[in-house]
């Protein structure tokens, strides 16, 4: 047996043509009205769900974002600077911010033990105290 021998056991059903007159009457088995009994009907898939699903969004949105500072801990610096001269320049040599950080805030949380003297970056008022009572100097 061959492909082109295969026969289907179940014989092809035609599909009922509807709407082109003959004994079905007037309106041909569509009922009466509305865009199922049209021709050509084009019924759009149920656009509401995903417009129901979207947030709503409120107000003026071209808001522009604000730059957040690259965040270091005191406790950071105490492990990974071996240096007491803390600039930009040593914070990417240590891999704790990248060039395209352009703000850098350092803020208190850990313990240092040595004196530290920072250059050009900025430092939270907790983080001073610290460093300034260790005998750093912040520039």
């Amino acid at each position: 047996m061959q492909l082109h021998q295969l026969q289907p056991t179940i014989k092809s059903k035609n599909k009922k043509r509807v709407g082109r007159g003959g004994k079905r009457g007037t309106y041909s088995g569509r009922g009466t009205k509305g865009q199922k009994s049209r021709a050509g009907r084009r019924i759009k898939p149920g656009y509401l769900e995903t417009i129901k699903r979207l947030p709503k969004l409120r107000g003026f949105r071209n808001k522009p974002l604000k730059e957040r500072p690259a965040i270091i801990n005191i406790a950071d610096l105490e492990k990974k600077i071996k240096n007491n001269i803390i600039n930009r320049e040593e914070l990417i040599r240590a891999g704790l911010i990248r060039k395209s950080d352009k703000r850098v805030k350092i803020l208190s949380p850990g313990e240092i033990k040595r004196p530290l003297q920072i250059e050009g970056i900025a430092v939270s008022e907790s983080a001073r105290k610290k460093i300034e009572e260790k005998g750093g100097k912040i520039k």
